[in-house]
C-alpha cells in the first residue's frame, strides 16, 4: 500500500498510486477545510485568533495545496499574528507568502505593516512599493505607504537634531579644553533654568550667570554673558535698571 511506502519512493503499481492519490486528496481536503475553518476563527474574535493560528499551521504543514493557495494560508497566518502584536512572526509568515506568490498583495501589505511595526521602514517601504506595482489603487498600500514616509521624515529630523546636540557637545567641551576650564557640579537650577553655556561661530562662549547678595538674600541672572565681556559692564547695566525701576 502507498501508505506505508518508503519516504520518497514512487509508485510502482496502479494499487499504489491508487492510494497515493487518495492519501493526496484527502490532504487537500484537510488543508481546505482547516484554513475554513482559520477564517472562522478570525471573524470570532481575539479570543479564537489562537485556534485560527492552529488551523492555519496544520493546513499548512500538509502540504496539498498549491503554492498560490500555500501563499494565503502564510498570508492569513499572518494577518493573525499581526491583530496579536506578533509583529516579527507576521513578517516570517509575509515573506513566506511572498515566495509562494509574489504577487500576492495582501501579503505585501501585510510585509509593510508588521515591518513599519518592528521600525524596518527601508523594508516596509519596499514592500508597499512592489504592491503599488501590481495594484497603483489599492488604498490601504497608499496609506500605509505615506505613513512610512512621515515616519521616516520624523525620524530623520530627530537624528539631525540629536546631531547637532553631539556636534555642539564636542564643540563646547573642545571650547573648555582649549580654554583649560575646570567645569563643576552645576548649581543654582532653580535661577539658570534651561540656560547652557554655549559656543557661537565665532567660537566664543557664552554663560549663564548668577551674581549673590547673601547679605540681602537676593541675586541677579545675567543671561547671556560673553567671555569677551567685562563684570563692570554688566553691572552698570544692573545699575541702570535697579535706578530707573524705582521711578
Amino acid at each position: 500500500m502507498a501508505l506505508w511506502m518508503e519516504p520518497n519512493s514512487e509508485p510502482k503499481t496502479e494499487t499504489e498510486m491508487f492510494d497515493l492519490d487518495a492519501i493526496n486528496a484527502l490532504k487537500e481536503s484537510t488543508a481546505i477545510e482547516l484554513k475554513e475553518k482559520g477564517n472562522e476563527y478570525v471573524k470570532m474574535g481575539k479570543k479564537h485568533y489562537p485556534e485560527a493560528i492552529d488551523c492555519y499551521t496544520r493546513a499548512i504543514n500538509q502540504q496539498a495545496l498549491s503554492d498560490a493557495e500555500q501563499s494565503i494560508l502564510y498570508s492569513n497566518r499572518s494577518l493573525t499574528n499581526l491583530l496579536l502584536g506578533n509583529n516579527r512572526r507576521a513578517l516570517q509568515d509575509a515573506e513566506e507568502a511572498i515566495k509562494l506568490s509574489p504577487t500576492n498583495i495582501k501579503a505585501l501589505y501585510r510585509a509593510a505593516k508588521a515591518s513599519f511595526s518592528l521600525g524596518l521602514l527601508v523594508a516596509a517601504k519596499s514592500y508597499c512599493e512592489k504592491g503599488l506595482e501590481q495594484s497603483s489603487s489599492n488604498d490601504d498600500l497608499k496609506k500605509l505607504a505615506k505613513k512610512i514616509d512621515i515616519r521616516k521624515s520624523e525620524l530623520e529630523r530627530h537624528e539631525a537634531e540629536v546631531s547637532k546636540v553631539v556636534s555642539d557637545a564636542k564643540g563646547l567641551i573642545s571650547a573648555f579644553e582649549d580654554r583649560k576650564l575646570k567645569i563643576g557640579k552645576a548649581t543654582y537650577r532653580e535661577l539658570t533654568g534651561l540656560k547652557r553655556p554655549m559656543l557661537d561661530k565665532n567660537n566664543i562662549l557664552h554663560w549663564p550667570v548668577v551674581i549673590l547678595y547673601p547679605e540681602v538674600m537676593s541675586s541677579d541672572f545675567i543671561q547671556d554673558f560673553c567671555e569677551a565681556d567685562t563684570f563692570s559692564a554688566h553691572l552698570d547695566m544692573i545699575s541702570f535698571f535697579l535706578v530707573n525701576s524705582l521711578f
